[in-house]
């Protein structure tokens, strides 16, 4: 199965995260990813929605997957973050979104960035882990989800 443990590390990961709207989303994310990359906050907001401008990066059944090339960025990088209620987010499916896979990507990440957008995008069709994701109660829950630590834990 597909796992994400090259994009996502414990710091990168957050659940039942309190997010209000769609607006208060994106300061949000650049706030993670400054604390737990080391990004400037503002840099990361401001790349995040200016993709979003171009459309919704919401894609159905409740997810988004919004993406940034980042100045300085040393490799593709990602955030999970699963909201304690969902938010209207745009989706093409008019269906209000509670989990969020944040890809930040180099400038100059071309193929990386694409292969990482369809690593995780086929990762989210799996309607099996997308319950789990969902059913998750802690950041570490999630974690173990998306890098299959938690099949290694039951074996």
């Amino acid at each position: 199965m597909n796992r994400l443990t090259n994009l996502v590390y414990p710091a990168t990961v957050r659940a039942q995260l309190q997010v209000e709207s769609k607006r208060a989303f994106f300061p949000l994310a650049g706030a993670i990813a400054a604390t737990a990359l080391g990004l400037d906050a503002s840099e990361v907001t401001e790349a995040l929605l200016e993709r979003e401008r171009l459309g919704s990066t919401a894609f159905g059944r409740g997810m988004a997957l919004p993406h940034a090339r980042i100045p300085g960025l040393s490799g593709v990088r990602g955030l999970f973050l699963q909201f304690s209620r969902p938010v209207d987010f745009d989706a093409i499916d008019a269906l209000p979104v509670d989990l969020a896979f944040v890809l930040l990507s180099p400038v100059d990440a071309g193929a990386d960035h694409l292969k990482a957008l369809a690593q995780v995008s086929r990762f989210l069709r799996d309607d099996a882990t997308v319950s789990r994701l969902r059913g998750a109660r802690s950041s570490e829950a999630v974690y173990a989800i998306l890098t299959g630590e938690e099949a290694r834990d039951a074996a």
